[in-house]
């Protein structure tokens, strides 16, 4: 076993110049790649005859063209398999998974339910492994929309952003970015769906149980994301206390005059954010998703130096 491999778990095994590194790694890539086609490899071409596996538990459209248009980029080659079409299907354990896919390819990526799931494949598999989402997580995704931040305002640390909606994954991932690189979090959640404290406490610099209606008050970013989780049931009473914390004109009109609007996708129009601002000019929420094959590169090329 490679003792020295390295894995992309979760922000948080980041200080913050390694974080900020990674950021202005992905944007200076990005900015130097060649424009011949969305195939065509870099100079350094640094994952070479290198393989991914791309192993998917939840449907995926960003996640799984990203990583595979980043690999190619990269000079490498991609496998994508489906957990359900695996022998982890039919009763493999992880652990066996991930010690056969280690004799099979160089790096791995998961995209899967319980975060538990992703530890143990990492800590079985002798190749570096990727979360490419977990119920806990999404920590590849939140440095796209940092890379994203950095490119449209040109600052990360001394800006402050807000988020709008349940707490989730991807809020996980935002207040993890915020404890190691200290910007300003605002977090407005209703109380039914708001962050568990333990994980916001003895941060001055993340703020909780906010107004909807003030919680945007010349801020530089305003972030949500779809109220039901991918597999949960849909609930009309989720909804309604949600309503307050949508993303509308208003909101967006409270912050400042060049604040941007993120959103991971994929949106639902009319619930969490209203379509005149999700099309509108403070949206940068395509160029965001764009985004996500200059944060893979720069994890995939992390974990392979």
């Amino acid at each position: 076993m490679t003792e020295t491999k390295k894995d992309f778990i979760d922000l948080t095994q980041f200080n913050k110049d390694e974080l900020i590194f990674l950021i202005e790694d992905g944007i200076n890539k990005k900015n130097i790649s060649s424009k011949n086609g969305m195939a065509s490899v870099d100079e350094d071409a640094c994952a070479k005859d290198k393989i991914l596996a791309t192993i998917f538990e939840k449907p995926s459209t960003r996640t799984r063209f990203s990583f595979e248009t980043a690999m190619y980029q990269l000079g490498g080659k991609t496998i994508y398999a489906n957990m359900s079409d695996m022998q982890l299907g039919r009763g493999e354990t992880i652990d066996d998974t991930a010690k056969v896919i280690s004799r099979y390819v160089d790096i791995a990526m998961l995209r899967t339910n319980k975060h538990s799931t992703l530890e143990n494949f990492a800590k079985n598999a002798s190749i570096p492994v990727i979360n490419g989402l977990t119920d806990k997580s999404h920590p590849c995704q939140v440095l796209a929309d940092l890379i994203t931040v950095k490119e449209k305002i040109g600052d990360i640390e001394n800006k402050s952003y807000v988020w709008f909606g349940p707490a989730n994954n991807m809020l996980t991932s935002w207040i993890h970015a915020a404890q190691i690189i200290g910007f300003e979090l605002r977090i407005c959640s209703p109380k039914d769906y708001s962050v568990d404290n333990n994980l916001v406490s003895g941060f001055p610099n993340i703020t909780t149980d906010l107004d909807p209606n003030d919680a945007a008050k010349d801020c530089d970013c305003i972030i949500t994301d779809t109220w039901f989780s991918m597999g949960e049931e849909d609930n009309d009473q989720k909804r309604k206390i949600l309503e307050p914390y949508k993303v509308d004109a208003k909101k967006i009109s409270m912050a400042s005059s060049d604040a941007i609007f993120l959103h991971c996708l994929p949106a639902h129009r009319g619930e969490e954010v209203d379509a005149d601002v999700i099309d509108g000019v403070n949206s940068v929420v395509w160029d965001e998703a764009e985004n996500r094959v200059h944060a893979q590169k720069s994890i995939i090329r992390w974990c392979l130096s």
